[in-house]
């Protein structure tokens, strides 16, 4: 269960920022809109009993309404948020997503989650020019990809037993059919779950989870070799590329721009 810590926040009608320090969660909570997270420096990872978002600095992910879930911050991390209208959420997937925070989006959130809305001394938006820049923010999210960073829960009792072990020991090279053995499962039958649940082979399905635990062991302070090895790859040259293909970016510069640029903001 998450354990809330101290955190500074500053609370509006239509969002909100908090600084979070490291190992930092909120308690369990939903809310009656839809609403996006950003980490403008720092990693978030959003829990709910349907899987775990992992959102670092570039990436912004999709909470629906009335959807029960609970934040930990991975490093120290300025998280913001911004809540859709039913009329803009609507057009948003009806289940946890992460997406890309292009630098349109993120100048977009960043500008809707600024000192305007807490320091009266800063020149704010008045509603009409809110709701354009939320509709550019959707129309900005609807035009790109949705990123393999929102691992779901599987349903099958095999698989979660699966993924339980895989996560509480990702440095382990256990084959499929060892893994299904423990479970009572055969390959064939696992690999039919895999594609029916999530629309994966068991080896994205475990490369994908590896790397989100990468992502916070680096927004921990663990160097790219440190986190290589503890996440299951035989040398980190192995671990950059596969890290690069689906984060877009190698370890070390996902690393270096956690601190992100949003201090001015």
């Amino acid at each position: 269960m998450p354990n809330p810590a101290v955190v500074t926040s500053q609370v509006w009608s239509s969002g909100g920022r908090h600084l979070w320090p490291s190992g930092g969660s909120s308690s369990a909570q939903s809310h009656e809109r839809g609403h996006l997270v950003y980490a403008a420096t720092g990693l978030l990872t959003v829990h709910s009993g349907r899987g775990t978002s992992v959102v670092p600095a570039n990436r912004v992910a999709w909470t629906p309404a009335g959807s029960p879930h609970w934040h930990r911050a991975h490093g120290e991390t300025d998280m913001r948020i911004v809540f859709l209208p039913p009329f803009l959420a609507g057009r948003m997937p009806g289940r946890p997503a992460v997406f890309l925070a292009t630098g349109l989006a993120r100048e977009v959130l960043l500008a809707l989650t600024g000192p305007s809305n807490y320091d009266g001394a800063v020149p704010g938006y008045d509603a009409p020019a809110r709701a354009r820049l939320l509709r550019v923010l959707v129309d900005e999210l609807q035009e790109i990809q949705e990123q393999p960073l929102y691992l779901p829960q599987p349903r099958d009792k095999r698989l979660r037993a699966i993924a339980r072990a895989m996560s509480g020991k990702l440095e382990d090279n256990a084959s499929m059919a060892d893994l299904g053995k423990a479970v009572g499962a055969s390959s064939r039958t696992l690999s039919r779950l895999l594609r029916n649940e999530l629309g994966m082979s068991f080896y994205e399905w475990r490369t994908h989870l590896r790397i989100c635990h990468a992502l916070v062991f680096l927004a921990e302070g663990r160097d790219v070799t440190q986190t290589a090895y503890a996440c299951g790859w035989a040398n980190p040259s192995g671990f950059i590329t596969a890290f690069t293909n689906i984060i877009g970016s190698t370890p070390g510069r996902y690393q270096a721009g956690l601190q992100g640029t949003a201090h001015s903001h």
